[in-house]
């Protein structure tokens, strides 16, 4: 009897208390259609985000297509060791660090500033109109787009003319290395401003307009309310926002710089990914190029870390 009391004592505690296999196979069954739709999301990652990370054993070799991963001679760190030797290497950081921070100065505010700026826009028809001019500018090919900032800028083009109408010196804009970095600033905030406040309009359209309407009762004025009430409600996309964007800081657009630079300009353009894009695929040191790219990612990841763990103490939230 009393084993018979035992065993019954054993069953309720297995029903009450189902492994974590049974509990992922219950889950599975109510909500296998879920599963299957995340299924071919899942592969892609596998495939396309997970297995190549295999290939980042090259950063410790002297990597050779004929002999593959497996054949190659390890070289442990001195690729790391090279890169920090290279006499070019201050000069790419220096440049990284230079575009993407100017870059987050003004490009990130801008579209928190449009959003603002199109809310207040009463007319319904004249808003439509003003988002959906600064959208098209991010449908526009990066080559078309850096077709026309050479067009323009050109000795004979349309900004060298202004300046010269109001007798300033009529020159190559994009040749000198003074204007480099304002004019790949400035095109990038053209280009993706309209789309970037997509969200921040998504995130004031949830904001409670009750507020407003006591702040009003209260005597605030507009500037008030947007400082009280709008700022606040945007805090939250803000903070992710801009964790997400610490975490890309040092990649900076290789394809508009690569459109855009010449050897004019490499002493303020020559970046990471422009770098690692000649020694990679034009100087075939593919080991040295991996090392170098896996760096920038390590230090990446760093910059959102340490700008999640700010975000948490300063402003108590962060992205996880």
């Amino acid at each position: 009897m009393e084993d018979s009391s035992i065993d019954r004592k054993y069953d309720r505690t297995v029903k009450n208390n189902p492994s974590y296999l049974d509990r992922v196979k219950k889950d599975f069954h109510h909500n296998k259609i879920k599963y299957l739709m995340a299924l071919p999301v899942i592969i892609f990652f596998l495939v396309f985000a997970y297995r190549p990370m295999y290939g980042l054993l090259m950063v410790f070799q002297n990597f050779s297509p004929r002999l593959g991963i497996e054949g190659s001679e390890w070289v442990g760190l001195y690729h790391f060791q090279r890169f920090f030797n290279d006499p070019n290497a201050f000069r790419i950081i220096r440049n990284t660090f230079n575009i993407s921070i100017w870059s987050l100065l003004f490009g990130f505010p801008a579209p928190i500033i449009l959003a603002l700026l199109i809310n207040e826009i009463k007319n319904k028809y004249v808003k439509r109109i003003v988002q959906t001019v600064s959208y098209m500018p991010y449908f526009v090919s990066i080559v078309v787009v850096c077709s026309l900032i050479i067009f323009f800028t050109q000795s004979n083009g349309l900004i060298p003319s202004i300046m010269d109408f109001f007798g300033l010196q009529r020159q190559n804009i994009l040749a000198n290395p003074r204007y480099f970095v304002p004019i790949y600033v400035i095109s990038g905030i053209w280009q993706t401003v309209g789309w970037d406040s997509i969200i921040y309009l998504a995130a004031l359209s949830g904001i409670d307009q009750e507020q407003y309407e006591a702040a009003k009762i209260d005597g605030a004025n507009k500037f008030q309310q947007m400082w009280n009430i709008t700022i606040p409600g945007l805090k939250p996309t803000i903070i992710i926002l801009l964790i997400l964007r610490m975490g890309s800081l040092l990649s900076v657009g290789f394809e508009k710089i690569l459109l855009l630079y010449s050897p004019s300009t490499f002493s303020v353009a020559d970046v990471i990914s422009t770098y690692v894009y000649r020694m990679g695929l034009l100087n075939a040191d593919y080991s040295y190029a991996a090392a170098i790219g896996l760096l920038n990612t390590l230090v990446n990841l760093t910059l959102l870390l340490i700008t999640n763990h700010i975000s948490k103490k300063v402003a108590g939230s962060g992205l996880f």
